[in-house]
């Protein structure tokens, strides 16, 4: 049966052109960096950027992005060269968030701000690293396990998103009045995606009124936290295909069995039949990309509108509002449920990701066991010595983390 996503996407983008936000100019419902929140520790205004450009520039210069190079999303850096990381794949959430961003009104430099810290926290060795984190610091096998949680420190368990959040408030270290980067309420909020209650609380406490109070009312963020959020998902749904097909467990016959592709697939083919491989694929994607970028700008438009907002507190109150429509939202969770089966689950992907899984498990024990091990920079009062040893291996890179395995237990569990 015919696809109807590639007519839905023309008439999409034709409602984008006719509607086009005047360019360089604020919609009601964006985030003005003028009435900024402000930031936890007070500092008088940079005399050629706006708050929200500062917080880019700080990102960018942190320890903790440069980290995300050697940081990987589903292959690890020894399998291949040109495969996403961290950070080429915060570059792309980037891109098409500020695209967007600009047929909102929204605000493109908070956009990019969010978008480029989103990740820092992040273990090593993608999702894999993260559950490996998370079980440790959940479990009750160890002499350690029975230490009380320091003050300054969350729940149990590990989420990447709080601990980006921690990596821009506390872990990272380069200014002398403060610990971490001191962004502005705007981005960290946009940075705090998800959250637990428990986390929502621990941070409520420490800072009334701030980035976790939106979780414990039942609140919506900006839409241009939203817009990054959206921005991440179809980013990672179009890379993964792309390096998928680059390491060869996916084909393109096998991808003709999603509609959110090979419905561009089959429109790339009718005007260029000639086309085929890497060509092919790369159009087909290309396509895809924008196809889902004008349903974004159309589809919140409508949600807008529909909704009345006429301010940034408009947008809090309400549900979220930035997104896909309902046909290319099912449409892309189709692609997702392809990837968790044919990619993600691929048996070569799973048996790195086990022997990932076991570095992480490794080192955590390693290090509890001996926390003579810790760097000094990672011993920090306030935190337990588990917590120590979580921080310091989410900042690990794969690479890092590897010589460190094998350093600490003598394998060497890749080549």
């Amino acid at each position: 049966m015919t696809s109807q996503l590639p007519a839905l996407a023309q008439q999409a983008a034709a409602r984008v052109a006719v509607d086009a936000w005047p360019a360089g100019a604020l919609a009601p419902w964006a985030c003005d960096p003028t009435r900024s929140r402000g930031r936890r520790h007070p500092e008088p205004p940079a005399p050629t950027r706006n708050p929200f450009q500062r917080d880019r520039d700080r990102v960018i210069h942190s320890t903790a992005f440069r980290r995300l190079v050697y940081k990987t999303q589903v292959f690890l850096n020894h399998e291949g060269d040109l495969f996403r990381t961290r950070l080429t794949h915060s570059l792309e959430v980037a891109q098409l968030g500020r695209s967007i961003a600009r047929a909102l009104g929204l605000h493109e430099d908070l956009v990019e701000a969010i978008a480029l810290a989103h990740d820092l926290g992040h273990t090593p060795f993608g999702h894999a690293g993260q559950e490996a984190l998370n079980a440790c610091l959940q479990a009750d096998d160890g002499p350690w396990a029975a230490e009380p949680r320091g003050p300054d420190e969350p729940h149990g368990g590990f989420e990447h998103n709080l601990q980006s959040l921690r990596v821009v408030d506390e872990l990272e270290q380069r200014y002398p009045e403060f610990d971490g980067l001191n962004l502005s309420f705007e981005t960290r909020e946009g940075i705090l995606k998800h959250c637990a209650r428990a986390n929502a609380e621990w941070l409520e406490a420490r800072e009334p009124g701030g980035v976790g109070a939106r979780f414990l009312r039942g609140e919506s963020p900006s839409l241009e936290a939203q817009l990054a959020n959206v921005a991440d998902e179809i980013a990672y749904n179009a890379h993964d295909i792309d390096d998928g097909v680059r390491s060869g467990l996916l084909t393109l016959e096998q991808l003709e069995q999603v509609e959110l592709f090979d419905a561009f697939r089959r429109e790339a083919l009718a005007q260029h039949p000639h086309l085929s491989g890497r060509r092919l694929l790369y159009e087909s994607i290309r396509r895809m990309l924008s196809a889902q970028v004008y349903d974004v700008i159309a589809a919140t438009r409508a949600a807008l509108a529909a909704a009345g907002v006429q301010s940034v507190e408009d947008v809090r109150a309400q549900p979220p509002l930035l997104g896909f429509s309902p046909t290319m939202r099912e449409a892309s969770l189709r692609l997702k449920r392809f990837l968790l089966v044919h990619l993600y689950r691929h048996p070569q992907v799973m048996e790195t990701t086990a022997r990932a899984r076991q570095v992480v498990v490794d080192l955590y024990r390693a290090y509890c066991a001996d926390p003579a091990q810790l760097p000094a920079q990672r011993r920090r009062g306030g935190l337990s010595l588990r917590r120590q040893v979580a921080d310091h291996i989410a900042g690990m890179t794969d690479r890092y983390a590897i010589r460190e395995h094998e350093r600490l237990t003598g394998q060497r569990l890749f080549g």
